[in-house]
């Protein structure tokens, strides 16, 4: 939180013991609601404003606070209709894949739309890290498909597992309204065959090996490799671009083609997003040194990559506290940071 709110916050205390000590509070709860504000707004930053919000309400409403629930229940449902109030009349943050247009082959031209709201990826450091299969990039594209109302009713139900009538109080509405938004919901998750529950757990050794061959494969270009590397029916997107690539060998041929670094032109650094492997890849640039590129979040399926989606924009790098730059003579190996997702 901001100072000015961390110092509005501690400037009183109130009644129940949890709610007297603000920056405790904050330090317990930070964590879990901001990813619960990315699951509802599929911003990163919107989301850490949107939990600032949720603790200046709290705070303001601290007094009137009665203990008929939890503290935690309290600020999550303050957190839930901050959100809905934030996404009134908004437009969904997709990712390419799911814009319902054609794949795209190798070698099109490249389709940049800036003025889409595009969904964005979240350092695990940001948020709780056991909650990680809930904000699996292909799940939290799957909400921003939902109206924000279903959006709210899915996570409280079936991510933090409150029942009808909890859910119901909290957007003041009916149970039986709760019931019909949750049956839409799901019916809109089970065309995409997405739960909470079908994500992948923490890697395994061959996955660690797959990812250290990723890297060493595209510091070489080795596209023959890159290849080997994708599952045969990969998918590949990367905003802000329209384009997206379906196939190991199309998918190759578009780094092949359309990437512009050669051999040991675009290092990559390791990080984790969304509960998932990433890397920060670097392009070399004529005065020698390596800048941002793109970050790029991988799915595994078994000893493959399933799909990446390549975010492009320096502010990524920022966000995950990956450096602006790397010196002209970068090689690969401890730099390159960790391959965990647990």
């Amino acid at each position: 939180m901001g100072t000015m709110v961390t110092e509005q916050l501690t400037s009183q205390t109130t009644g129940p013991d949890e709610l007297a000590d603000f920056d405790t509070l904050t330090g317990r709860y930070q964590r879990e609601l901001m990813a619960h504000c990315y699951r509802m707004s599929g911003s990163v930053h919107e989301a850490e404003d949107l939990v600032q919000e949720t603790f200046l309400r709290a705070w303001k409403a601290s007094a009137s606070f009665q203990g008929r629930s939890s503290v935690r229940t309290w600020l999550y449902k303050i957190a839930t209709n901050v959100c809905l109030t934030n996404l009134e009349g908004r437009p969904r943050r997709p990712l390419p894949t799911g814009l319902g247009t054609a794949d795209s082959v190798a070698g099109d031209a490249l389709e940049r739309d800036a003025e889409i709201p595009w969904l964005e990826p979240i350092p695990d450091t940001a948020v709780e890290v056991a909650e990680r299969d809930t904000i699996r990039l292909a799940f939290v594209a799957a909400l921003q498909h939902l109206p924000a109302r279903q959006r709210a009713v899915l996570i409280l139900r079936d991510v933090l597992r409150w029942s009808a009538a909890e859910t119901a109080t909290a957007l003041d509405t009916t149970t039986a309204a709760v019931n019909s938004a949750l049956q839409r919901a799901h019916a809109q998750f089970d065309e995409r065959e997405l739960t909470p529950d079908t994500v992948e757990p923490d890697l395994d050794e061959g996955q660690q090996r797959l990812l250290d061959a990723y890297l060493e494969a595209f510091w070489a270009k080795d596209i023959d490799r890159i290849v080997q590397l994708l599952q045969y029916d990969a998918t590949w997107d990367m905003p802000p671009f329209l384009n997206h690539y379906r196939g190991a060998a199309n998918i190759g041929e578009l780094i092949d083609t359309q990437c512009p670094g050669g051999i040991h032109d675009m290092p990559m650094l390791r990080t984790v997003a969304n509960g998932q492997p990433a890397f920060g890849l670097y392009m070399r640039q004529p005065a020698g040194h390596f800048e941002p590129f793109h970050m790029q979040v991988l799915d595994l399926a078994g000893q493959k990559v399933r799909h990446v989606t390549a975010f492009f924009g320096a502010e990524h790098f920022t966000r995950f506290g990956l450096p602006e730059r790397l010196p002209a003579d970068w090689q690969p190996g401890a730099a390159d940071g960790p391959a965990t997702t647990g």
